[in-house]
């Protein structure tokens, strides 16, 4: 009895494979991403640094991303409670609020070419050159997580029944969520803090 409730509670402890696989896959992209702005740092010591002005769509897409990340949690947490109404709701809203992310990162690279930052890699221009490849970068991971939303959006909406309960699915999309929206907030200040 005893031997067979300490098999169960280290498999309980032990981590789900495609979990493990998520956090391998973030540690790749946080190297990524920390390579990325330390090639920023690097370039403009170097001077001939054109100086831009965060646009305005980043910071509403900053807070949109925020509370993106709120709904996600209260929708795992309704889930994990069947309160599948209110599951419903939120993890809608978070589909939206994902959508509505991307949407704002394009308007924000229409306001930086409206003021002339632009993608071109010349001397004065490579600043923009770093935000928009940077940036696009985390928008195409974004794009991963909302896909992936969209797909639960449908399955909860479209379906009459919900014939799996496991959560282990949404823990990980809500992993990937976070993980992609802190990602965001950490590149926001870094290019607020360096866009002098």
């Amino acid at each position: 009895m005893n031997n067979s409730m300490s098999t169960l509670t280290a498999q309980r402890q032990k981590i789900h494979p495609h979990k493990l696989l998520m956090w391998i896959a973030i540690a790749s992209i946080c190297m990524m991403f920390a390579g990325w702005t330390s090639a920023f740092l690097v370039r403009k010591a170097q001077g001939n640094w054109l100086i831009f002005t965060m646009p305005v769509a980043f910071w509403i897409s900053t807070a949109v991303v925020m509370i993106s990340s709120v709904t996600m949690h209260f929708s795992i947490t309704a889930f994990k409670k069947r309160n599948m109404k209110q599951y419903k709701t939120l993890i809608s809203i978070t589909a939206v609020l994902g959508f509505l992310f991307m949407v704002l990162q394009f308007l924000g690279f229409f306001e930086m070419h409206k003021a002339g930052v632009t993608l071109a890699s010349t001397a004065e221009g490579v600043s923009g050159s770093f935000v928009y490849v940077i940036s696009g970068v985390h928008l195409l991971h974004m794009l991963g997580g909302v896909i992936a939303l969209i797909i639960v959006f449908i399955t909860v909406n479209f379906r009459r029944k919900t014939k799996v309960y496991s959560s282990t699915g949404l823990e990980i999309l809500g992993t990937y969520w976070h993980f992609v929206d802190v990602l965001w907030i950490y590149l926001f200040l870094f290019f607020f803090i360096n866009q002098k």
